[in-house]
């Protein structure tokens, strides 16, 4: 079966997707660019705005009328949080941001069934991190780690812990082998992602926080640069600073989230921090 996927949103999106392409390739599956005829469409979607919504819609709409005949598969957090309006859309198989493995066997059954499929969980219930294949396909030099999933700030307005439950860590052995891998098969720079990394090691409950895993993960691969995706700013701790100070292979480069810089503001959207602690934590980092 000839697949192609259409990503919108975060890097953990484009992460799953590269490790959904993977398993289709290890399925036996072929890889077709969206533009091209293909036998499926996967669109792996985004709902963290109104607009991400009504782009979702778009890209399922489009592929509906340009391939009538193809079979086409919904994931991601727009289903997951709107399933009644994606069952309005009519397609053949709609998901949500949990166990990408098993969607890629229910569209082997949607494509051999000829039928339509749902498979919606609760992400509240979910307690395990889902262990992806790290990386990318070939000829890619940057290389994605996915080590965390789902957020329990509850930021006002934020649909986010709706749609990708609790906080779930990937261990740190887990994390120090796929990153040797990834460093094996030549990347030279690998990104340190997830739904929220300032959470990582919460649910874990032995002490550890993201800076041991970096600690964990730059040894593993000292001739790899490793970056950081986005951060709350109380990530950026007094100890923080001085441990990842000593770390050679860490990309100095650092995106700390900043909604406002209004208190008041800051406090409606409960945000846990104030403009002065922001300042301070740049000053610190710097």
């Amino acid at each position: 079966m000839k697949v192609a996927i259409y990503t919108l949103g975060c890097k953990v999106n484009q992460y799953e997707t590269q490790a959904m392409e993977q398993e289709l390739l290890a399925r036996g599956h072929t890889l077709a660019e969206f533009s091209e005829e293909a036998d499926a469409y996967i669109v792996n979607t985004c709902s963290v705005t109104a607009v991400s919504d009504q782009k979702s819609r778009q890209v399922i709409h489009g592929v509906q009328r340009k391939h009538p005949g193809a079979v086409v598969a919904v994931c991601g957090c727009y289903p997951q949080t709107h399933v009644d309006d994606v069952r309005k859309l009519g397609v053949d198989l709609i998901a949500g941001t949990g166990d990408r493995t098993g969607f890629i066997r229910l569209l082997e059954e949607a494509a051999a069934e000829k039928r339509q499929i749902e498979a919606i969980d609760q992400p509240f219930e979910r307690r395990v991190f889902e262990v992806l294949p790290a990386g990318g396909l070939e000829g890619r030099t940057r290389a994605m780690l996915k080590v965390e999933d789902g957020c329990v700030n509850f930021c006002t307005y934020c649909i986010i812990p709706y749609a990708r439950g609790r906080v779930r860590s990937l261990p740190i052995p887990t994390a120090v082998e796929q990153t040797r891998a990834l460093a094996a098969e030549g990347y030279r720079e690998i990104v340190v992602t997830g739904i929220e990394i300032s959470s990582w090691g919460q649910d874990l409950k032995n002490g550890e926080t993201l800076i041991d895993l970096l600690e964990a993960v730059c040894a593993a691969a000292p001739a790899v640069r490793i970056r950081l995706g986005s951060l709350e700013p109380r990530t950026i701790t007094e100890d923080f600073c001085r441990r990842a100070a000593a770390l050679p292979n860490l990309c100095p480069q650092f995106h700390l989230s900043l909604q406002s810089g209004c208190d008041a503001t800051l406090r409606r959207m409960n945000r846990h921090y104030t403009a002065d602690e922001y300042r301070t934590i740049v000053r610190n980092l710097r």
